[in-house]
């Protein structure tokens, strides 16, 4: 085995207190603070080379070490094989591997050339130490995503209009690889960031176990730095996928550093050289976007083997989990009460949900084809989206009298009020025929036709004829007639007088030419 060095300093002061003082070897590791083995092994070398107190003048530290030491200066020919700490801390990004691990590993391959356990772990640390801080941080492959838009926009020029729209950068980064994803989009809403995230996933090629946001809106409904409440919508892409969603805490930017780098990297990189560059749609800024990408991904690292794809094909494309067979289509959440007339609103159009939902709070899920109503994490109701003013009812949602109502037409009605009788089948059109929509009649045309219970054919229909003749059209004013049995009296007939045509006061035509 080698002899362990020591500085030259205290090198020449072991051979002085050996050779001129005459110091046994327990005193001389008394005064020098150094093993008795190892003054042992220097003095026995001195005598082998007969040196004497002084040394020699022409004798510098450099002689002296070749002396004592004279594989020191050859790598060929070094004691110990230094490990490779890069390597080492790329490793240890995969699942399950541990510093005890690669260091078997090392002491298998170099044998006794290898350091020991406690060596090799404290050179990795010393060589950690010394990296940027960044780095300090272990991610585990296929672990963890950040995501974060740019803090600077780019500029979209209206061809038509002339108006410039500012679009945002969306940034995803993977935690072991630094493999990196972005991309433009409109705005930070949450219909855009659901998105991005779909198509970050279908980039990489799968899903990572964890995504790491920052607490923008559309991520985090209420923010907090122990248990902030998702986006009921961001929590059903999170289901989708199969991911877990940790949001950093607020002002902690260290809990999400790599997003931070990752903008940095993507303002420096790609958003600096389009700078000069006039974009006319979204598209265009994107098609710039995905060619610098690559080659951002491609640029080799500085302190790093390799670059961010070879990275990620090394270490997390293996551990992303597998995408789903289609993916994720955006869902506004929203939650609404009820109303008494068991409708949900959303935007202009009303939606109907069983009667016995009325007064509760539900929640809509909407998207681009279909309306889902849920209560307590149940499928209440479920209507194809409408996108215009009005109303969708089904009529299983409503309360049977209710559907007795909505089986009514203006053609039963008026054919129901014919078999009464004429006046009646009149009175019952001409309801029909001046409300803005027939359905505001049918109460009381309804109301008019059940008085057929209660009096017969004959006086409803006189009653209608007195109504028809004196302009009413308020149901009271039938019930009216019926009760005080005026339909019942002689019908009065006014004599029509034919007035003379010949006198002083008529002229005809020939007064007009």
């Amino acid at each position: 085995m080698a002899t362990p060095r020591i500085t030259m300093r205290k090198l020449r002061d072991i051979l002085r207190l050996r050779l001129a003082a005459g110091l046994s070897i327990r005193q001389i590791q008394a005064v020098t603070r150094t093993s008795i083995g190892l003054i042992q092994k220097l003095v026995a070398r001195a005598e082998a080379l007969g040196l004497g107190w002084p040394l020699p003048d022409e004798l510098d530290d450099n002689q002296l070490q070749q002396l004592f030491y004279p594989t020191s200066n050859n790598p060929n020919t070094e004691r110990y094989k230094q490990p490779d700490c890069a390597e080492v801390h790329q490793s240890l990004k995969h699942k399950g591997v541990t510093l005890q691990l690669l260091w078997e590993e090392y002491a298998d391959q170099f044998g006794i050339r290898a350091y020991s356990r406690t060596q090799f772990c404290a050179i990795y640390r010393r060589w950690r130490q010394q990296q940027k801080r960044s780095m300090r941080q272990v991610h585990k492959a296929g672990e963890k995503c950040f995501v974060d838009y740019c803090g600077p926009t780019m500029p979209i020029v209206n061809p038509h209009t002339g108006e410039i729209r500012e679009c945002q950068v969306f940034v995803g980064v993977l935690g072991a690889s630094n493999y990196t994803f972005a991309e433009a989009t409109l705005s930070q809403k949450l219909s855009d960031w659901l998105a991005s995230h779909s198509r970050m996933f279908t980039f990489f090629g799968g899903t990572p176990a964890i995504v790491v946001p920052d607490n923008l809106r559309s991520a985090v409904s209420k923010p907090c730095r122990y248990d902030p409440d998702l986006n009921p919508s961001y929590q059903q892409l999170a289901e989708h996928y199969g991911i877990a969603v940790i949001p950093a805490r607020p002002y902690k930017p260290k809990d999400k550093s790599k997003a931070e780098v990752a903008v940095q990297i993507v303002e420096r990189w790609i958003m600096a050289r389009l700078r000069h560059h006039t974009f006319f749609s979204l598209a265009e800024v994107n098609q710039c976007i995905k060619a610098l990408l690559i080659e951002l991904n491609e640029k080799p690292f500085k302190q790093l083997p390799g670059n961010r794809r070879e990275a990620f094909e090394a270490i997390d494309k293996n551990e992303l989990g597998p995408l789903p067979s289609h993916p994720y289509e955006y869902v506004d959440i929203k939650s609404a009460k009820v109303n008494i007339d068991y409708h949900v609103q959303y935007e202009h159009h009303f939606y109907s949900v069983p009667h016995e939902y009325v007064g509760e709070t539900i929640e809509l899920h909407v998207s681009d084809r279909l309306v889902t109503v849920y209560f307590a994490q149940h499928q209440a109701a479920q209507h194809p989206r409408a996108f215009r003013a009005g109303m969708t009812t089904t009529e299983a949602h409503m309360p049977k009298r209710h559907q007795k109502h909505q089986a009514w037409t203006p053609e039963r009605l008026v054919s129901w009020a014919e078999k009464v009788g004429p006046d009646v089948k009149r009175w019952v059109s001409r309801q029909i025929e001046i409300k803005d929509h027939p359905e505001q009649a049918y109460r009381a045309c309804l109301g008019l036709l059940n008085l057929n219970k209660k009096y017969p054919s004959t006086r409803l229909d006189a009653a209608c004829r007195i109504a028809n003749n004196n302009d009413l059209v308020r149901l009271k004013h039938i019930t009216s007639i019926l009760k005080s049995n005026r339909d019942q009296l002689p019908e009065q007939f006014s004599p029509v007088v034919e007035l003379p045509q010949d006198h002083d006061n008529v002229r005809g035509p020939q007064h007009f030419h």
